[in-house]
């Protein structure tokens, strides 16, 4: 599994100190209590230089997130967007992976946080594929997991918090230790929910499926990509909920998530998927997606920020 490369910067609440010194205290509400905010963007080299991946809406499901949480964030959407951009050039990096974190520092005894002070922290390093260069196009093997998802109405699944991730780590830990590269997880009732960090998709008789927004999982920003993204094409998408047997007939899976990307899933428990390789909706949809990060084709949703034309806008 890949390791933290540093670099020299992070933002901490309006000024720029040294990664090693971009530190919290042990006794800090978040360390004891998971209450973090965050958010997990990506920085494609393009032939206009860096660009960010639907930075600033990523930045508002921060924001969003913060709110349901009720903590303060004191720094607007437009900030965030300044401090994302200046980290990335600030760092030199054409390519890297943004990580913009809200946290609830040192102050409180207990579990309410109201006397913990909300900071903010936005670093950034490089980061490679996250299931590998060779599941991208020969896909990887899937494992359904024993442990299910969180039940509607008990924490905001919407919400990207670091408590919501110890699901995730679960389903991740458990397809590991058993031979997989990735697991995914059904909802309280046994229905399709979402991988230990990405949405799913299901592709069946030239159809693309998907689990529709349901208090289990979290309203992916590449998922709602790759909705768009397969419209365009022509595709059509499917939203409603589906049986952990889809998973086993179906013609084509593939996840989606912002480490992830849109990465196709070979096997389920051991059961090939389609032809036990890469399919031709979800290379179809891949292509057009990295196509777009990457700056080969016209961004006609305006989701690139570029990162020098940031910079130079602001002289």
């Amino acid at each position: 599994m890949a390791k933290l490369t540093p670099t020299e910067w992070i933002w901490r609440d309006g000024d720029f100190v040294r990664w090693e010194d971009a530190t919290v205290h042990v006794l800090a509400h978040s360390m004891q209590f998971g209450s973090s905010a965050f958010e997990g963007i990506r920085c494609y080299k393009t032939p206009q230089g860096p660009a960010i991946f639907r930075l600033e809406d990523h930045l508002q499901r921060l924001l969003d997130s913060c709110r349901m949480y009720r903590m303060d964030l004191k720094y607007s959407l437009d900030e965030l967007v300044a401090a994302s951009v200046e980290v990335v050039d600030r760092n030199g990096l054409d390519t890297c992976y943004v990580r913009p974190m809200v946290l609830r520092g040192y102050g409180a005894s207990g579990m309410v946080p109201f006397e913990s002070p909300v900071e903010t922290y936005i670093p950034c390093w490089p980061w490679g594929s996250y299931l590998g260069d060779e599941a991208m196009e020969k896909g990887a093997n899937a494992c359904v997991a024993s442990w299910a998802r969180m039940q509607p109405n008990t924490i905001p699944a919407m919400a990207k918090v670091a408590g919501n991730y110890l699901s995730g780590q679960l389903i991740k830990m458990e397809a590991l230790r058993n031979g997989y590269d990735e697991g995914i997880g059904l909802t309280p009732d046994g229905m399709i929910s979402e991988g230990s960090g990405q949405n799913v998709f299901i592709v069946k008789n030239g159809v693309i499926y998907t689990p529709h927004v349901n208090g289990t999982l979290l309203h992916g920003i590449t998922r709602n990509s790759v909705i768009t993204i397969a419209t365009d094409l022509g595709i059509e998408v499917r939203e409603q909920e589906m049986p952990r047997e889809m998973l086993y007939v179906a013609d084509e899976i593939f996840l989606s998530g912002t480490a992830t990307e849109v990465a196709p899933i070979r096997s389920v428990d051991r059961i090939d998927i389609g032809t036990g390789k890469r399919g031709p909706i979800t290379q179809q949809v891949q292509q057009r997606f990295l196509d777009t990060v990457h700056g080969r084709v016209d961004d006609t949703h305006g989701w690139l920020t570029y990162v020098r034309a940031e910079k130079a806008a602001k002289r």
